[in-house]
């Protein structure tokens, strides 16, 4: 899994980081809030773990951000702050688990991959929905049919694949690499437009004659589609 930790203790930290990979995980580590809210916002992560107390922003307020947005990564809260309230109040901004400090890594390693068996568990159930929604707009994977505000659009079989990839992650960054990977079946080729030529089509049909556009492009990073 790809893992973003977030953890000021200098000591704290690196244990942990290097734990996660010993095990096999990608860990990105930050020691500030702003900064981890920053990537968890712009990069697609498996699992968040929050110290509750951290400067900039504490992960209690990353986290309140990151579900405004509509991200459901699973959230594990790291935290000295062991009361009742503290742990209510951490699974009401949306986390998923809560592990006091001193903890042992046996413990924290087991919650982290009980969480990946989760979030497993629910990106298979969500493959084998075959109509997607998201706001006014609906995509039949079946009839291949695709409507917006009740409105038919008429899509290309590449389109369709390439709109129900975006429409499985919304508010989530998906960069040029991955479309070309997971639809294209392609490996990364920095002389091929076709993923530009096919989201500028994508865009003119699902967007241009609606006032609120889906698609998005964030300069130099990749697409999202959504909130």
């Amino acid at each position: 899994m790809r893992i973003l930790l977030l953890e000021d203790d200098k000591q704290l930290g690196p244990w942990i980081a290097t734990g996660l990979r010993e095990e096999g995980h990608v860990v990105d580590h930050f020691d500030d809030g702003k900064d981890a809210l920053i990537a968890a916002m712009g990069q697609t992560f498996d699992l968040l773990i929050l110290d509750r107390m951290v400067p900039s922003l504490d992960g209690l307020t990353v986290l309140k951000s990151l579900r405004a947005s509509k991200d459901k990564t699973p959230a594990l809260f790291l935290t000295a702050l062991g009361e009742v309230d503290a742990r209510v109040e951490g699974f009401e901004a949306g986390g998923d688990d809560y592990l006091t400090k001193p903890f042992a890594f046996a413990e924290l390693s087991a919650r982290v991959g009980a969480l990946g068996r989760r979030r497993e568990g629910a990106e298979n159930a969500e493959a084998t929905q075959t109509t997607l929604r998201y706001g006014d707009m609906t995509l039949d994977l079946l009839s291949r049919r695709c409507e917006r505000q009740g409105q038919p659009i008429d899509l290309m079989a590449k389109e369709i694949k390439l709109l129900e990839y975006l429409m499985r992650r919304p508010g989530r960054l998906v960069t040029r690499t991955m479309l070309l990977e997971q639809v294209w079946d392609m490996s990364f080729d920095p002389t091929t437009s076709v993923v530009e030529t096919h989201i500028s089509r994508l865009r003119a049909k699902i967007d241009k004659p609606f006032d609120e556009p889906l698609l998005r492009t964030r300069r130099g990073e990749g697409y999202v589609f959504g909130a």
